[in-house]
């Protein structure tokens, strides 16, 4: 049986909106982009984005992944799905640049519960993205600025390239018991 077809991830373009206000671009899960232009918008459930931003240089980036890693197979190439992997692809890229993780302000961001209370089985898909995300910046020398992981609340994070402003937004709780309350 032949192996059914891959989705590629691949970083998603890069325009100038109307006016030369930066391009809005929404980074799906498994998604990331690095660089100096546009505006870079993301919602998180357990899912956890990366920010980084260079103050000096004036460039920076974020990944949006969906689990902390998996094992890959001979050479296959890194695939933004994964923590370790989403990380390693924009190190590549600031490396490329001639800049190092320590210059960078990092922020981390979901990795929320989204399994209704009372569920007999629950894979703590966040807390282990979370874990992922904590150990990575950690090991690549990232200045960490910002976090805000956990709870059951969807997050909506955004990255201004222009100046490096970093917003998150905090949903309501996925928990339709505690949202009641």
């Amino acid at each position: 049986m032949a192996d059914a077809p891959r989705f590629k991830f691949q970083t998603p373009p890069v325009g100038v909106a109307g006016g030369g206000a930066p391009a809005l671009i929404n980074l799906l899960p498994g998604q990331w982009h690095f660089g100096a232009q546009g505006q870079l918008k993301t919602l998180l459930g357990s899912c956890v984005a990366i920010t980084l931003w260079h103050p000096t240089r004036r460039v920076g980036g974020m990944c949006h992944f969906l689990l902390p890693s998996r094992t890959r197979r001979g050479a296959e190439p890194l695939d933004g799905r994964y923590g370790d992997e989403a990380l390693a692809l924009m190190v590549q890229k600031l490396k490329a640049l001639g800049t190092q993780p320590a210059d960078y302000h990092a922020h981390l961001y979901g990795g929320a519960d989204t399994m209704p209370e009372g569920m007999n089985t629950k894979f703590n898909v966040g807390v282990r993205n979370i874990e992922q995300g904590w150990q990575m910046l950690d090991q690549y020398g990232f200045q960490l600025q910002g976090i805000d992981v956990g709870d059951d609340v969807p997050r909506t994070v955004t990255l201004k390239l222009p100046d490096g402003t970093v917003t998150m937004t905090r949903g309501q709780s996925v928990n339709l018991n505690k949202a009641g309350k």
